[in-house]
Protein backbone atom coordinates (compact mmCIF):
# COMPACT_ATOMS: atom_id res chain seq x y z
CA UNK A 1 0.00 0.00 0.00
CA UNK A 2 1.58 3.38 -0.99
CA UNK A 3 0.01 6.64 0.21
CA UNK A 4 -3.53 5.43 0.72
CA UNK A 5 -3.56 3.03 -2.85
CA UNK A 6 -2.46 -0.27 -4.01
CA UNK A 7 -0.47 0.03 -7.07
CA UNK A 8 -1.41 -2.97 -9.49
CA UNK A 9 -0.47 -4.13 -12.88
CA UNK A 10 -2.47 -6.49 -15.76
CA UNK A 11 -2.13 -7.45 -18.92
CA UNK A 12 -4.05 -6.20 -21.59
CA UNK A 13 -5.73 -8.51 -24.48
CA UNK A 14 -2.96 -7.55 -26.73
CA UNK A 15 -0.68 -8.35 -23.96
CA UNK A 16 0.54 -4.63 -23.01
CA UNK A 17 1.23 -3.96 -19.59
CA UNK A 18 -0.85 -1.49 -18.03
CA UNK A 19 -1.39 0.02 -14.40
CA UNK A 20 -4.06 0.87 -11.86
CA UNK A 21 -4.60 2.16 -8.47
CA UNK A 22 -6.87 0.72 -6.16
CA UNK A 23 -8.28 3.02 -3.32
CA UNK A 24 -9.92 1.11 -0.27
CA UNK A 25 -11.59 -2.23 0.82
CA UNK A 26 -12.32 -4.37 -1.75
CA UNK A 27 -14.78 -6.29 0.09
CA UNK A 28 -16.63 -2.87 1.13
CA UNK A 29 -20.44 -3.63 0.40
CA UNK A 30 -20.95 -0.31 -1.10
CA UNK A 31 -20.58 -0.04 -4.96
CA UNK A 32 -17.38 0.72 -6.40
CA UNK A 33 -15.71 3.35 -8.72
CA UNK A 34 -14.49 3.37 -11.67
CA UNK A 35 -12.46 6.61 -12.25
CA UNK A 36 -12.07 7.61 -16.05
CA UNK A 37 -9.64 10.03 -16.78
CA UNK A 38 -9.20 12.75 -20.01
CA UNK A 39 -7.45 12.09 -22.67
CA UNK A 40 -3.86 12.69 -22.14
CA UNK A 41 -4.33 12.37 -17.94
CA UNK A 42 -3.53 9.67 -15.57
CA UNK A 43 -4.74 8.27 -12.17
CA UNK A 44 -3.14 10.74 -9.90
CA UNK A 45 -6.00 13.23 -11.29
CA UNK A 46 -8.35 11.11 -8.74
CA UNK A 47 -6.39 10.88 -5.56
CA UNK A 48 -7.61 13.69 -3.96
CA UNK A 49 -11.65 11.74 -4.33
CA UNK A 50 -10.64 8.34 -4.70
CA UNK A 51 -8.95 8.95 -1.15
CA UNK A 52 -11.29 11.27 0.23
CA UNK A 53 -14.46 8.13 -0.37
CA UNK A 54 -11.78 5.03 0.39
CA UNK A 55 -13.16 4.45 4.06
CA UNK A 56 -16.74 3.45 2.40
CA UNK A 57 -16.13 2.33 -0.98
CA UNK A 58 -13.41 1.22 -3.33
CA UNK A 59 -11.77 2.92 -6.21
CA UNK A 60 -10.10 1.51 -9.50
CA UNK A 61 -8.24 4.37 -10.85
CA UNK A 62 -6.25 3.28 -14.38
CA UNK A 63 -3.95 4.54 -16.36
CA UNK A 64 -4.96 4.02 -20.14
CA UNK A 65 -1.95 3.07 -22.52
CA UNK A 66 0.56 5.45 -23.45
CA UNK A 67 -0.33 7.40 -19.99
CA UNK A 68 1.23 7.44 -16.67
CA UNK A 69 2.55 4.42 -15.68
CA UNK A 70 1.07 1.99 -18.04
CA UNK A 71 3.05 0.95 -20.84
CA UNK A 72 3.32 3.00 -24.30
CA UNK A 73 1.84 1.29 -27.30
CA UNK A 74 4.52 0.44 -30.06
CA UNK A 75 1.70 0.83 -32.40
CA UNK A 76 -0.03 4.12 -32.21
CA UNK A 77 -2.96 3.27 -34.14
CA UNK A 78 -4.11 1.19 -31.29
CA UNK A 79 -4.70 4.71 -29.48
CA UNK A 80 -8.92 4.15 -30.09
CA UNK A 81 -12.00 4.21 -28.27
CA UNK A 82 -12.37 0.80 -29.04
CA UNK A 83 -9.40 0.00 -27.60
CA UNK A 84 -9.09 1.75 -24.23
CA UNK A 85 -13.09 -0.19 -23.77
CA UNK A 86 -11.66 -3.00 -24.02
CA UNK A 87 -8.80 -2.57 -21.57
CA UNK A 88 -11.45 -1.28 -19.30
CA UNK A 89 -13.33 -4.68 -19.63
CA UNK A 90 -10.56 -6.70 -18.72
CA UNK A 91 -9.60 -4.62 -15.90
CA UNK A 92 -13.19 -4.88 -14.27
CA UNK A 93 -12.99 -8.66 -15.04
CA UNK A 94 -9.66 -9.06 -13.19
CA UNK A 95 -11.23 -6.90 -10.12
CA UNK A 96 -14.45 -8.92 -10.51
CA UNK A 97 -16.72 -5.54 -11.00
CA UNK A 98 -19.82 -6.15 -11.66
CA UNK A 99 -21.60 -3.58 -11.21
CA UNK A 100 -19.90 -0.02 -10.75
CA UNK A 101 -20.41 3.89 -10.72
CA UNK A 102 -18.05 5.72 -13.22
CA UNK A 103 -16.56 8.52 -13.07
CA UNK A 104 -15.46 9.79 -16.65
CA UNK A 105 -13.41 13.40 -17.29
CA UNK A 106 -13.98 14.30 -20.61
CA UNK A 107 -12.53 10.92 -22.67
CA UNK A 108 -12.96 9.30 -19.34
CA UNK A 109 -17.19 10.22 -19.73
CA UNK A 110 -16.90 9.02 -23.77
CA UNK A 111 -15.55 5.74 -22.36
CA UNK A 112 -17.99 5.61 -19.94
CA UNK A 113 -21.24 5.36 -23.00
CA UNK A 114 -19.12 2.97 -24.87
CA UNK A 115 -18.79 0.44 -21.63
CA UNK A 116 -23.01 1.91 -21.68
CA UNK A 117 -23.24 -0.08 -24.94
CA UNK A 118 -20.31 -3.00 -24.01
CA UNK A 119 -21.53 -3.95 -20.62
CA UNK A 120 -24.86 -2.46 -19.70
CA UNK A 121 -25.63 -4.30 -16.85
CA UNK A 122 -22.72 -2.94 -14.96
CA UNK A 123 -23.12 0.63 -15.02
CA UNK A 124 -25.17 1.59 -12.29
CA UNK A 125 -24.72 5.16 -11.70
CA UNK A 126 -22.81 7.90 -13.97
CA UNK A 127 -20.70 10.56 -13.12
CA UNK A 128 -19.81 12.93 -16.53
CA UNK A 129 -17.38 15.57 -15.74
CA UNK A 130 -17.36 18.08 -18.21
CA UNK A 131 -18.72 16.12 -21.35
CA UNK A 132 -21.28 15.19 -23.43
CA UNK A 133 -22.62 13.94 -26.61
CA UNK A 134 -21.42 16.99 -28.69
CA UNK A 135 -17.92 18.02 -28.15
CA UNK A 136 -16.85 21.58 -29.31
CA UNK A 137 -14.59 21.74 -31.86
CA UNK A 138 -12.34 25.09 -30.72
CA UNK A 139 -11.73 22.77 -27.24
CA UNK A 140 -11.00 19.74 -29.23
CA UNK A 141 -8.50 22.15 -31.26
CA UNK A 142 -7.21 23.58 -28.35
CA UNK A 143 -6.32 20.08 -26.75
CA UNK A 144 -4.63 18.62 -29.47
CA UNK A 145 -2.61 21.35 -29.63
CA UNK A 146 -0.12 20.70 -27.29
CA UNK A 147 -0.42 16.58 -26.39
CA UNK A 148 1.17 15.82 -29.33
CA UNK A 149 4.42 17.52 -28.53
CA UNK A 150 6.98 17.14 -25.53
CA UNK A 151 8.26 20.47 -24.19
CA UNK A 152 10.97 19.81 -21.55
CA UNK A 153 10.36 21.99 -18.40
CA UNK A 154 13.66 22.53 -16.15
CA UNK A 155 11.36 22.09 -12.79
CA UNK A 156 7.99 21.83 -11.25
CA UNK A 157 7.12 26.02 -10.68
CA UNK A 158 8.00 26.46 -14.74
CA UNK A 159 6.04 23.59 -15.91
CA UNK A 160 3.48 25.31 -13.83
CA UNK A 161 3.53 28.22 -15.31
CA UNK A 162 3.43 26.05 -18.86
CA UNK A 163 0.37 24.74 -18.01
CA UNK A 164 -1.21 27.47 -16.69
CA UNK A 165 -0.53 29.73 -20.29
CA UNK A 166 -1.88 26.30 -22.00
CA UNK A 167 -5.23 25.94 -20.13
CA UNK A 168 -5.93 29.80 -19.03
CA UNK A 169 -9.80 28.63 -18.51
CA UNK A 170 -9.15 25.87 -16.29
CA UNK A 171 -9.99 27.92 -13.41
CA UNK A 172 -7.33 26.64 -10.46
CA UNK A 173 -8.17 29.23 -7.73
CA UNK A 174 -4.05 29.16 -6.40
CA UNK A 175 -0.80 28.70 -7.33
CA UNK A 176 -0.40 25.78 -4.97
CA UNK A 177 -3.20 23.60 -7.03
CA UNK A 178 -1.08 24.72 -10.18
CA UNK A 179 1.54 23.33 -9.01
CA UNK A 180 0.11 20.21 -7.89
CA UNK A 181 -1.75 20.05 -11.48
CA UNK A 182 2.02 20.32 -13.13
CA UNK A 183 3.27 17.07 -10.92
CA UNK A 184 0.17 15.25 -12.25
CA UNK A 185 0.89 16.17 -15.63
CA UNK A 186 5.12 15.85 -15.46
CA UNK A 187 7.46 13.06 -15.21
CA UNK A 188 11.51 13.38 -14.76
CA UNK A 189 13.35 12.19 -17.47
CA UNK A 190 16.34 10.85 -18.00
CA UNK A 191 17.65 14.07 -19.28
CA UNK A 192 17.06 15.46 -15.77
CA UNK A 193 14.16 17.23 -17.08
CA UNK A 194 10.82 17.48 -16.97
CA UNK A 195 8.27 15.75 -19.83
CA UNK A 196 4.90 15.35 -20.13
CA UNK A 197 3.75 12.34 -18.59
CA UNK A 198 2.03 10.69 -21.60
CA UNK A 199 2.78 9.27 -25.45
CA UNK A 200 2.76 12.23 -27.53
CA UNK A 201 1.96 9.72 -30.44
CA UNK A 202 -1.82 9.36 -29.10
CA UNK A 203 -2.53 12.28 -30.56
CA UNK A 204 -1.75 10.65 -33.96
CA UNK A 205 -5.21 9.15 -34.62
CA UNK A 206 -7.21 12.01 -33.92
CA UNK A 207 -4.77 14.23 -36.09
CA UNK A 208 -5.42 11.95 -39.02
CA UNK A 209 -8.88 10.77 -38.70
CA UNK A 210 -11.23 11.68 -41.61
CA UNK A 211 -14.60 9.72 -40.78
CA UNK A 212 -16.93 11.74 -38.39
CA UNK A 213 -17.22 10.94 -34.66
CA UNK A 214 -19.64 8.21 -33.77
CA UNK A 215 -22.86 9.44 -32.82
CA UNK A 216 -22.65 10.49 -29.44
CA UNK A 217 -25.70 10.69 -28.87
CA UNK A 218 -26.67 7.22 -29.64
CA UNK A 219 -24.44 6.17 -26.78
CA UNK A 220 -25.53 8.79 -24.35
CA UNK A 221 -29.24 7.33 -25.46
CA UNK A 222 -27.97 3.83 -24.22
CA UNK A 223 -27.44 4.93 -20.77
CA UNK A 224 -31.19 6.08 -19.97
CA UNK A 225 -31.68 4.47 -16.77
CA UNK A 226 -28.70 4.84 -15.55
CA UNK A 227 -28.59 7.44 -13.11
CA UNK A 228 -26.43 10.08 -13.62
CA UNK A 229 -24.86 13.25 -12.66
CA UNK A 230 -23.39 15.72 -15.17
CA UNK A 231 -20.77 18.32 -13.62
CA UNK A 232 -20.24 21.03 -15.95
CA UNK A 233 -17.41 24.43 -15.78
CA UNK A 234 -19.00 27.48 -16.54
CA UNK A 235 -16.19 28.55 -18.47
CA UNK A 236 -15.80 24.90 -20.62
CA UNK A 237 -15.07 25.03 -23.71
CA UNK A 238 -15.60 21.07 -24.32
CA UNK A 239 -19.31 20.71 -22.79
CA UNK A 240 -21.24 23.80 -23.93
CA UNK A 241 -23.92 25.33 -22.16
CA UNK A 242 -26.14 24.41 -25.75
CA UNK A 243 -25.63 20.82 -25.11
CA UNK A 244 -25.84 20.38 -21.48
CA UNK A 245 -29.89 21.74 -22.05
CA UNK A 246 -29.83 19.08 -25.02
CA UNK A 247 -28.80 16.49 -22.37
CA UNK A 248 -31.47 17.93 -19.76
CA UNK A 249 -34.62 18.01 -22.59
CA UNK A 250 -33.21 14.45 -23.60
CA UNK A 251 -33.40 13.34 -19.97
CA UNK A 252 -35.28 15.19 -17.73
CA UNK A 253 -33.98 13.17 -14.40
CA UNK A 254 -30.71 13.95 -15.60
CA UNK A 255 -28.80 15.62 -11.83
CA UNK A 256 -26.29 18.40 -13.06
CA UNK A 257 -24.24 21.11 -11.60
CA UNK A 258 -22.65 24.29 -13.08
CA UNK A 259 -19.09 25.10 -11.29
CA UNK A 260 -18.84 28.95 -12.13
CA UNK A 261 -15.22 30.45 -13.22
CA UNK A 262 -13.96 26.62 -13.74
CA UNK A 263 -13.01 25.57 -17.30
CA UNK A 264 -12.35 22.32 -18.34
CA UNK A 265 -12.01 20.18 -16.65
CA UNK A 266 -13.17 20.80 -13.13
CA UNK A 267 -11.10 18.98 -10.90
CA UNK A 268 -13.52 17.57 -8.74
CA UNK A 269 -12.41 19.08 -5.59
CA UNK A 270 -14.91 22.24 -5.69
CA UNK A 271 -16.82 22.51 -3.00
CA UNK A 272 -19.81 22.30 -5.38
CA UNK A 273 -18.33 19.16 -7.25
CA UNK A 274 -17.93 17.62 -3.31
CA UNK A 275 -21.09 17.93 -2.19
CA UNK A 276 -23.21 16.85 -5.65
CA UNK A 277 -21.06 13.94 -5.97
CA UNK A 278 -21.42 12.68 -2.03
CA UNK A 279 -25.43 13.34 -2.91
CA UNK A 280 -25.28 11.77 -5.98
CA UNK A 281 -23.22 8.49 -4.52
CA UNK A 282 -25.92 8.49 -1.85
CA UNK A 283 -28.33 7.84 -4.13
CA UNK A 284 -27.65 4.84 -5.96
CA UNK A 285 -28.63 2.02 -4.12
CA UNK A 286 -25.75 -0.31 -3.61
CA UNK A 287 -28.07 -3.60 -4.42
CA UNK A 288 -30.32 -3.92 -7.34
Amino acid sequence: MTAGFAERRYSAEDGLQLYYRRYGDPLATTLPLLCLTGLARNSKDYHALALRLAGERMAICPDYRGRGRSAYDPDWRHYRPEIYVRDLNQLMILEGLSRVIVVGTSLGGLLTMGLGVFRPSALAGVVLNDVGPDIHEEGVARILAYIGRDDPQPDWPTAARELKRQMPLLGLDSEAKWLEFAEHSYRHGEDGRLHVDWDINLARPLLLAKKPPADLWRLFRALRGVPMLVLRGGRSDILTEATLARMIAARPDLRHVTLPGVGHAPALDEPQSLEAIDEFLASVPDHG
